[in-house]
Protein backbone atom coordinates (compact mmCIF):
# COMPACT_ATOMS: atom_id res chain seq x y z
CA UNK A 1 0.00 0.00 0.00
CA UNK A 2 1.28 3.46 -0.72
CA UNK A 3 -0.03 6.36 1.21
CA UNK A 4 -1.03 9.72 -0.80
CA UNK A 5 -0.66 13.09 0.30
CA UNK A 6 -3.22 15.14 -0.39
CA UNK A 7 -1.96 18.08 -2.82
CA UNK A 8 1.71 16.23 -2.88
CA UNK A 9 3.38 18.69 -5.09
CA UNK A 10 2.78 21.60 -2.46
CA UNK A 11 5.21 22.41 -0.11
CA UNK A 12 3.81 21.83 3.34
CA UNK A 13 4.81 22.08 7.05
CA UNK A 14 5.01 18.94 8.77
CA UNK A 15 6.51 17.72 12.41
CA UNK A 16 9.63 15.40 12.03
CA UNK A 17 10.59 12.27 13.90
CA UNK A 18 14.60 11.76 13.56
CA UNK A 19 15.53 8.31 14.30
CA UNK A 20 18.39 5.92 13.17
CA UNK A 21 16.18 4.23 11.04
CA UNK A 22 14.97 5.04 7.00
CA UNK A 23 11.40 4.49 6.03
CA UNK A 24 10.50 3.58 2.51
CA UNK A 25 7.55 4.53 0.24
CA UNK A 26 4.91 1.79 0.91
CA UNK A 27 7.42 0.15 3.91
CA UNK A 28 6.11 -0.65 7.83
CA UNK A 29 7.98 0.47 10.11
CA UNK A 30 7.39 -0.30 13.97
CA UNK A 31 8.07 2.92 16.78
CA UNK A 32 8.12 2.88 20.56
CA UNK A 33 6.90 6.28 21.44
CA UNK A 34 7.81 7.84 24.90
CA UNK A 35 9.28 11.24 24.96
CA UNK A 36 6.18 13.90 25.79
CA UNK A 37 7.03 15.74 22.39
CA UNK A 38 6.57 12.92 20.30
CA UNK A 39 3.77 11.65 22.20
CA UNK A 40 1.91 15.10 21.71
CA UNK A 41 2.95 14.92 17.54
CA UNK A 42 1.54 11.11 17.33
CA UNK A 43 -1.58 12.05 18.75
CA UNK A 44 -2.16 15.18 17.11
CA UNK A 45 -1.65 13.24 13.92
CA UNK A 46 -3.89 10.49 14.36
CA UNK A 47 -6.45 12.86 15.39
CA UNK A 48 -5.97 14.96 12.01
CA UNK A 49 -5.16 12.10 10.32
CA UNK A 50 -1.84 13.93 8.88
CA UNK A 51 1.71 12.65 8.32
CA UNK A 52 4.61 13.45 9.82
CA UNK A 53 8.03 12.83 8.87
CA UNK A 54 11.00 10.07 9.32
CA UNK A 55 14.73 11.44 8.31
CA UNK A 56 17.58 9.24 9.20
CA UNK A 57 19.50 10.94 11.80
CA UNK A 58 22.98 12.99 10.53
CA UNK A 59 24.05 14.44 13.58
CA UNK A 60 22.89 13.81 17.70
CA UNK A 61 20.97 11.23 19.41
CA UNK A 62 17.08 9.90 19.07
CA UNK A 63 16.60 10.89 22.34
CA UNK A 64 17.07 14.41 23.85
CA UNK A 65 18.14 17.53 22.21
CA UNK A 66 16.60 17.62 18.36
CA UNK A 67 18.78 15.79 16.20
CA UNK A 68 19.91 16.84 12.70
CA UNK A 69 18.14 14.89 10.43
CA UNK A 70 19.38 14.31 6.47
CA UNK A 71 17.41 16.49 4.34
CA UNK A 72 15.30 13.69 2.66
CA UNK A 73 12.92 12.06 4.34
CA UNK A 74 9.83 10.10 4.14
CA UNK A 75 6.17 10.81 5.06
CA UNK A 76 4.89 8.59 7.69
CA UNK A 77 1.46 7.71 8.48
CA UNK A 78 0.46 5.40 11.52
CA UNK A 79 -1.96 2.68 10.47
CA UNK A 80 -1.86 0.62 13.95
CA UNK A 81 -1.00 1.61 17.28
CA UNK A 82 -1.55 0.45 21.08
CA UNK A 83 -0.74 1.81 24.38
CA UNK A 84 0.14 -1.07 26.76
CA UNK A 85 1.23 1.04 29.62
CA UNK A 86 0.68 4.38 30.46
CA UNK A 87 3.28 7.05 28.64
CA UNK A 88 4.55 4.43 26.10
CA UNK A 89 2.57 4.16 22.77
CA UNK A 90 3.88 1.62 20.27
CA UNK A 91 2.62 2.22 15.93
CA UNK A 92 3.21 0.74 12.84
CA UNK A 93 3.81 3.50 10.48
CA UNK A 94 3.14 3.42 6.68
CA UNK A 95 6.05 4.78 4.50
CA UNK A 96 4.04 7.77 1.74
CA UNK A 97 6.02 10.18 -0.15
CA UNK A 98 9.43 11.31 -0.32
CA UNK A 99 10.58 14.80 0.52
CA UNK A 100 12.95 17.23 0.81
CA UNK A 101 13.38 19.63 4.02
CA UNK A 102 13.58 23.44 2.38
CA UNK A 103 13.94 24.94 6.19
CA UNK A 104 13.54 23.52 9.76
CA UNK A 105 12.85 24.76 13.16
CA UNK A 106 12.51 23.49 16.61
CA UNK A 107 9.63 24.70 18.97
CA UNK A 108 10.33 25.07 22.28
CA UNK A 109 9.61 21.44 23.88
CA UNK A 110 11.90 20.07 21.28
CA UNK A 111 9.81 18.92 17.99
CA UNK A 112 11.93 19.56 14.99
CA UNK A 113 9.16 20.81 12.46
CA UNK A 114 10.01 21.90 8.63
CA UNK A 115 8.86 22.60 5.44
CA UNK A 116 9.30 20.48 2.65
CA UNK A 117 8.78 19.91 -0.86
CA UNK A 118 6.62 17.07 -1.82
CA UNK A 119 9.04 14.59 -4.58
CA UNK A 120 7.51 12.78 -7.90
CA UNK A 121 7.02 8.94 -7.22
CA UNK A 122 10.03 7.48 -9.02
CA UNK A 123 8.96 5.99 -12.20
CA UNK A 124 8.32 2.63 -11.44
CA UNK A 125 9.11 -0.82 -13.93
CA UNK A 126 8.67 -4.25 -14.44
CA UNK A 127 11.49 -6.36 -12.82
CA UNK A 128 14.48 -7.12 -15.58
CA UNK A 129 15.15 -10.89 -16.23
CA UNK A 130 18.69 -10.62 -14.94
CA UNK A 131 17.42 -9.13 -11.36
CA UNK A 132 14.41 -11.87 -11.13
CA UNK A 133 17.44 -13.66 -8.34
CA UNK A 134 15.99 -10.68 -6.27
CA UNK A 135 12.70 -11.52 -6.52
CA UNK A 136 13.02 -15.39 -5.27
CA UNK A 137 15.36 -13.76 -2.55
CA UNK A 138 12.69 -11.70 -1.29
CA UNK A 139 9.88 -13.88 -1.89
CA UNK A 140 11.89 -16.30 0.57
CA UNK A 141 12.41 -14.46 3.27
CA UNK A 142 8.54 -13.62 2.98
CA UNK A 143 8.29 -16.80 4.24
CA UNK A 144 9.70 -15.86 7.12
CA UNK A 145 7.33 -14.86 9.82
CA UNK A 146 9.02 -12.31 10.59
CA UNK A 147 8.60 -10.79 7.49
CA UNK A 148 5.11 -12.48 6.53
CA UNK A 149 3.66 -8.43 6.09
CA UNK A 150 5.29 -8.45 2.82
CA UNK A 151 3.51 -11.19 1.77
CA UNK A 152 0.20 -8.98 2.04
CA UNK A 153 0.53 -6.40 -0.22
CA UNK A 154 3.38 -8.13 -2.64
CA UNK A 155 4.33 -6.65 -5.55
CA UNK A 156 6.72 -8.78 -7.24
CA UNK A 157 6.69 -7.42 -10.81
CA UNK A 158 6.97 -3.96 -9.89
CA UNK A 159 11.12 -2.82 -9.69
CA UNK A 160 10.27 -0.32 -7.19
CA UNK A 161 8.64 -2.20 -4.81
CA UNK A 162 11.21 -5.17 -4.67
CA UNK A 163 13.68 -2.61 -4.54
CA UNK A 164 12.55 -0.93 -1.23
CA UNK A 165 11.63 -3.98 0.27
CA UNK A 166 15.00 -5.40 -0.46
CA UNK A 167 16.41 -2.19 0.85
CA UNK A 168 14.22 -2.46 4.38
CA UNK A 169 15.26 -6.15 5.24
CA UNK A 170 18.91 -6.32 4.21
CA UNK A 171 21.19 -5.74 6.83
CA UNK A 172 22.27 -2.76 4.58
CA UNK A 173 24.62 0.37 6.58
CA UNK A 174 21.77 2.94 7.16
CA UNK A 175 24.27 5.76 5.19
CA UNK A 176 23.36 3.38 2.37
CA UNK A 177 19.94 2.82 2.95
CA UNK A 178 19.57 6.53 2.87
CA UNK A 179 21.21 6.68 -0.62
CA UNK A 180 19.03 4.03 -1.92
CA UNK A 181 15.92 6.01 -0.56
CA UNK A 182 17.35 9.18 -2.38
CA UNK A 183 17.94 7.23 -6.54
CA UNK A 184 15.38 8.12 -8.89
CA UNK A 185 15.58 5.21 -10.83
CA UNK A 186 13.89 1.94 -9.24
CA UNK A 187 16.00 -0.48 -11.97
CA UNK A 188 19.35 1.20 -10.91
CA UNK A 189 18.39 0.54 -7.42
CA UNK A 190 17.92 -3.41 -8.07
CA UNK A 191 21.37 -3.09 -10.19
CA UNK A 192 23.17 -1.74 -7.07
CA UNK A 193 21.21 -4.56 -4.61
CA UNK A 194 22.01 -7.44 -6.84
CA UNK A 195 26.03 -6.16 -7.48
CA UNK A 196 25.78 -5.85 -2.94
CA UNK A 197 23.97 -9.56 -3.03
CA UNK A 198 26.82 -10.91 -5.14
CA UNK A 199 29.45 -10.00 -3.47
CA UNK A 200 28.02 -11.55 -0.49
CA UNK A 201 27.56 -14.89 -2.33
CA UNK A 202 23.79 -14.56 -1.32
CA UNK A 203 22.44 -14.70 -5.04
CA UNK A 204 23.69 -17.37 -7.76
CA UNK A 205 26.93 -17.47 -9.37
Amino acid sequence: MTVTVTNALLPARIPLFPLNAVLFPGGALPLRIFEARYMDMARACMKSGEPFGICLIREGREVGAAATPEDLGCAARIDEWDMPQLGVLNVVTRGGERFRILERTVESNGLTRALVEWLDPEEDHPVPDQYQECVRLLQAIATDERFARLAADARYDSASWVGYRLTEVLPIPLRIKQRLLALEGSVERLLILHDFLKQRGLLGR
